[in-house]
């Protein structure tokens, strides 16, 4: 097993005034050679948004974007026609494929937004794009781990184009649980969202991560009032 740390301070750092952002991956202005992606990984950005502010209409392409709101109110525009607003407890995916714009604003104009964005490198260039959402609390199992993003349209949670599985665990007692790796070249990257914890026999505190690879499973003990998030993701482009 191969582990690499990142603490919760160790993250890029930028203030925007409306945007309050961290990083752990390589992004924007924040460069480290050291910190570029986790596998297909490429982006994992902490961002707090201002009341009523955003980002404006900007492309991407060959991109998965996940969007996961913490706090408060998210409001998404595409040049799909898609509008659609997104909150704690819903999760948002978007295959850029062969290119989409789009953006994304705070709803509220007295309340900010929290937020985790993730971008996934997936396994098949050019496809048509897509924009989804989903209202994860029928998933939503405590003391366990739940997936809400899988390789398979038909499953549970959302979809992507890659052989990633990201599970959500929330946890109101202390809890050992092992997890099992669902693909062989696939490793974790897990971010303690709130919280306490030990992976491995790493302690975590809140917002930091451990990525694992060339393991089939490891042990996570969350404590109580935790909140972890784990992507598995292959560990080759």
């Amino acid at each position: 097993m191969k582990k690499v740390f990142h603490s919760a301070a160790t993250r890029g750092e930028a203030n925007h005034g409306w945007l309050q952002a961290k990083h752990s991956f390589s992004f924007a202005n924040y460069y480290n050679p050291e910190r570029i992606q986790f596998g297909v990984l490429r982006v994992l950005n902490d961002d707090v948004i201002a009341p009523g502010m955003g980002f404006g209409t900007h492309p991407h392409d060959n991109m998965e974007i996940i969007t996961i709101p913490l706090e408060g109110a998210l409001e998404h525009r595409d040049s799909m026609d898609n509008i659609g607003v997104i909150e704690a407890d819903e999760i948002q995916v978007m295959s850029a494929g062969t290119g989409i714009y789009h953006s994304e604003y705070n709803k509220n104009k007295d309340q900010s937004v929290s937020l985790l964005q993730l971008w996934v490198f997936p396994h098949t260039q050019n496809v048509t794009p897509r924009y989804d959402q989903k209202n994860i609390n029928a998933l939503k199992t405590f003391n366990s781990f739940y997936p809400i993003v899988t390789p398979e349209a038909t499953g549970p949670g959302m979809w992507i184009h890659q052989d990633a599985w990201f599970h959500l665990g929330e946890f109101d007692q202390e809890t050992e649980v092992e997890y099992n790796i669902h693909k062989s070249g696939n490793g974790v990257y897990v971010f303690m969202i709130e919280g306490e914890g030990s992976v491995s026999d790493q302690a975590l505190s809140k917002r930091d991560a451990l990525g694992l690879w060339e393991m089939n499973s490891f042990s996570i003990t969350a404590k109580k009032k935790s909140r972890i998030l784990l992507l598995e993701v292959p560990m080759q482009q």
